[in-house]
């Protein structure tokens, strides 16, 4: 639909589990759709196993599905990210199915712009503390020069410690203008 935007304020991160969380780009009902099949199976895995469910298994299931329906694909682009018992990981996922594990990664009309800054300013040692402040510039600039993206947007902390914490609307605020 090019840059038509049914919604500026669509809720772009949903958390999966206390230690995993997965991002959209594309249609909503679709990503929607992935999410609660993801979520139903990320608790059928801890219910099952009594842990849970690796990050590269949760992203190879979606993989799977979105490769299912490659003949008439869904107009999803994912990213799922978390930490496990192997340590942090994030994956990217287009909508046929491609699953790439990557050290930092934008989705969406925007990506270009963010990949902007996060390549100018990310680096691979960075602790969270460091790269948060990076990923809500990087967010922002998308966002300001980009006029199929939204107006607000979402960051999700997942740490092995905390969990799952979304920021708040005045974490983001003092984070940009500092």
């Amino acid at each position: 639909m090019g840059s038509f935007v049914a919604h500026k304020h669509a809720k772009k991160v949903y958390r999966i589990d206390q230690h995993i969380a997965m991002t959209i780009a594309g249609v909503v009902g679709d990503a929607q759709a992935i999410v609660e099949m993801l979520r139903a199976n990320s608790a059928l895995y801890r219910l099952d196993l009594a842990r849970p469910i690796p990050i590269n298994s949760a992203a190879r299931l979606v993989s799977n599905v979105l490769f299912q329906s490659r003949y008439y694909p869904m107009g999803v682009q994912a990213l799922i990210g978390g930490v496990d018992d192997s340590g942090g990981h994030i994956f990217m996922l287009d909508p046929l199915g491609s699953m790439m594990e990557e050290k930092f990664v934008s989705t969406g009309s925007g990506s270009p712009v963010a990949y902007g800054v996060l390549e100018s300013e990310w680096k691979e040692q960075m602790t969270v503390k460091e790269s948060v402040p990076v990923v809500v510039r990087a967010i922002d600039s998308a966002m300001k020069r980009d006029s199929a993206s939204g107006d607000s947007f979402d960051v999700a902390l997942i740490t092995k410690d905390g969990g799952y914490r979304e920021l708040t609307e005045d974490e983001k605020k003092h984070i940009l203008h500092a």
